[in-house]
């Protein structure tokens, strides 16, 4: 399916009701007088969040949106109908701005959470409603009011728990392989992955948690380099970020390297490591021959940070995602119990030390 994260669309609430203007007219009742009905309300746009969808591809196709139109008020004091809300089906962590002036208007954070952004218009009023003592047949009706209309620009920024960051061909899709049942593509050149891909990692009925591949970064990308920023923003919603380093034919140094250029990235673009705490993966491993993985982790044990989080994996063959899993989900855990808006992590919380060098 296509993955689109930005989307512009215009919505219209209803049209009120018109009121009705009618005298009643029966045998029997002398001087029956006005018996017009008001008109219905008309229906709301509203926006519903919908956790089995994760793309904005739906409004590609379609962008205008409308409620239904109150009813009209009849004879003998029968009220309109109020029109039917048009309920427009987003994702999760769905953000709405008005197109014009880009002002905030509410975001989607929950299941079936509900965000009205266009009011029907009001009923109008049938004679019946301006009978006075003096004014005994009144000859007016009003109509219904206009819905509103606005033209809103949706952002989808994707929930997840833990959001894996990287170089291109860090193997950050072959990780999410290995530990859920997601199938983004896998291939051998920079920038196979194009959008974020999810995957829900279930070690029990207890234990589980949404793990977000968020596609290469290069240095830059903060500024628009390479894919740039479009899926930064992703990064923003994760509780945790794993950084996905190819360990295969790189030196300490190197390695090193790599770190500096996600971090550096990752800060510009304002994810800074006290707000969204950072897990270290050295993948693909088993390319690497067991005297070549004694080198490099007494040569990183120097240099990297003692107080992060360190994991040796084969996304290829599963060695040691099994373990990186059941801390990810600890965290998880932990972060749910706290109710911590965004899930902010913290290495006393998580209780998980880096693994030793060799």
């Amino acid at each position: 399916m296509l993955f689109v994260d930005e989307a512009l669309i215009h919505v219209q609430g209803g049209h009120g009701g018109q009121g009705c203007m009618s005298f009643r007219r029966e045998r029997a009742v002398p001087r029956g007088g006005p018996d017009g009905g008001n008109g219905g309300d008309g229906g709301d746009v509203v926006l519903q969040a919908n956790a089995n969808l994760n793309t904005l591809v739906d409004f590609c196709a379609r962008r205008l949106f409308r409620a239904q139109r109150g009813g009209d008020g009849g004879s003998r004091h029968k009220a309109g109908a109020r029109g039917a809300d048009c309920v427009i089906q987003v994702p999760l962590g769905t953000m709405v701005f008005d197109a014009h002036s880009d002002t905030l208007l509410g975001e989607l954070l929950e299941p079936e959470e509900v965000l009205i952004v266009a009011r029907g218009g009001q009923h109008g009023l049938g004679n019946r409603h301006f009978r006075t003592s003096t004014n005994r047949a009144p000859r007016m009706a009003t109509p219904g009011e206009a819905g509103e209309l606005a033209e809103l620009r949706l952002e989808l920024k994707i929930l997840a728990d833990v959001g894996l960051v990287g170089l291109p061909n860090a193997g950050k899709s072959s990780l999410l392989r290995a530990m859920s049942a997601a199938r983004p593509k896998v291939a051998d050149y920079p920038f196979t992955t194009l959008h974020p891909h999810l995957g829900t990692v279930e070690l029990d009925d207890e234990h589980r948690f949404v793990a977000a591949d968020i596609p290469g970064l290069v240095a830059g990308a903060a500024g628009g380099v390479g894919l740039g920023n479009q899926f930064l923003r992703h990064a923003e919603r994760t509780g945790l970020l794993v950084q996905v380093v190819d360990a295969a034919g790189a030196d300490a140094q190197q390695i090193k390297e790599q770190i500096a250029v996600v971090e550096h990235e990752l800060h510009a673009f304002g994810l800074e490591g006290n707000v969204y705490p950072r897990w270290l993966v050295l993948n693909k491993m088993d390319l690497l021959t067991d005297n070549e993985q004694d080198q490099l982790r007494l040569a990183l044990h120097d240099m990297l940070d003692p107080a992060m989080p360190c994991f040796w994996v084969s996304a290829r063959d599963g060695s040691g995602v099994e373990a990186l899993c059941q801390q990810l989900a600890h965290a998880v855990a932990v972060a749910t119990r706290t109710r911590r808006s965004h899930a902010v992590f913290s290495q006393e919380e998580s209780a998980v030390l880096p693994c030793p060098a060799a």
